[in-house]
């Protein structure tokens, strides 16, 4: 590979990238995505609209009220109108949650006669409608247990502790996510219309009558963008641990050089895409389906990929962002670093995503109408 071409190749590319004012996109598009994202998706369901019809009126109802008011999770209305009423207002979205109490209730209780509790959910939101059923059963439940203490109960006491994430924060579990979609995204997308905009303006005949070789003409190409890239690393870092409060528990080097590599993979990715694509139009609707809904999908950011089965769980394997995102998740959360043996197949498999997604945007570029 020629010094001499590849310098005034990058001399070229960094003029077309500040004149066409792409420099804006590189570095405003990540920034505004994990603000964005990072204060507006919230998978902790907070001040549910709940409404208690109590026809028992008796003390352990009123115990179990006083814990629906005291929770963050529910902001509760005690009412005296009827089932049907009740009703009518989850029907008309006034109400995410309804709770009866039926009339005898903490006497067939103490007489040992089973007793139930009508709860009625939203659930339009199946996810949301889950979550709401968890709270509302372990609260009721919280509020049994201290109600009907067994003799010997204080014997036997439970020492739970959340790992990695004590707080239970919902930033710590998205903020890493976020980070790995929007370099995916943005620099496929960046790298998407570098080509293909030679193609549409006609500069792309410079390359085919010139003596440049492929691979000088691809790596000037990504070199640019891959410098400008690097310093979004550093960027995101310290919105995540500045603005959003992440820890970081891990090795930085790791994190940088795994950031690096990635950046390569969704380079090479937008690159083989604009090489393949006749307009810009097409490379970067192409580039949003491949890239947005792995990303959202198969990053173990709203869904563990443990829990998926089938063909959801191979495709996971087969796209590059759960391994990266696994490696950031660590360096954040965890702190293992370069001594996990897990860690090192994955940035092995990452450097085979990188070298395979380059080749074959080597292959398919042709010098040539």
């Amino acid at each position: 590979m020629r010094a001499s071409v590849l310098n005034a190749y990058l001399r070229k590319e960094f003029k077309d990238i500040f004149r066409s004012r792409i420099i804006v996109i590189i570095f405003l598009m990540p920034t505004l995505i994990i603000i964005l994202f990072g204060n507006g998706i919230r998978l902790e369901v907070l001040h549910s609209r709940t409404i208690i019809l109590d026809y028992d009126k008796s003390l352990l109802t009123q115990r179990v009220i006083e814990k629906f008011e005291h929770s963050k999770y529910f902001d509760t209305q005690l009412l005296q109108i009827s089932e049907a009423q009740a009703l009518q207002e989850i029907k008309q979205a006034e109400a995410d949650l309804i709770v009866i109490f039926p009339s005898s209730f903490e006497k067939n209780i103490l007489k040992g006669i089973k007793s139930e509790i009508a709860i009625f959910i939203d659930g339009a939101f199946p996810t949301r409608a889950n979550t709401l059923e968890a709270y509302t059963q372990g609260l009721i439940q919280d509020a049994a247990m201290e109600a009907f203490t067994p003799m010997n109960a204080d014997l036997i006491t439970i020492n739970k502790r959340n790992l990695f994430n004590q707080a239970m924060r919902d930033e710590d579990m998205i903020i890493p996510g976020i980070i790995g979609l929007v370099l995916l995204v943005a620099s496929a997308i960046l790298s998407a219309l570098l080509s293909v905009k030679e193609k549409e303006e006609g500069t792309i005949f410079n390359f085919y009558a010139s003596p440049i070789k492929k691979s000088e003409f691809l790596f000037a190409k990504l070199l640019p963008v891959i410098l400008l890239q690097s310093i979004n690393i550093f960027i995101l870092f310290l919105w995540a641990v500045y603005l959003f409060e992440l820890p970081f528990r891990g090795s930085f080097l790791l994190f940088w050089l795994t950031s690096e590599i990635y950046i390569f993979i969704s380079l090479s990715l937008g690159l083989l895409i604009s090489v393949v694509s006749p307009t810009q139009i097409v490379a970067i609707v192409l580039t949003v389906i491949i890239t947005v809904i792995p990303g959202f999908l198969y990053s173990g950011m709203l869904m563990p990929i443990s829990s998926m089965t089938g063909e959801s769980y191979v495709q996971a394997h087969l796209y590059p962002v759960m391994y990266y995102n696994h490696i950031i998740y660590d360096t954040f959360l965890i702190g293992q670093g370069f001594d996990s043996p897990k860690i090192l197949l994955y940035l092995g498999i990452l450097l085979l995503h990188a070298l395979t997604l380059f080749s074959l945007a080597w292959y398919f570029l042709r010098k040539e109408l």
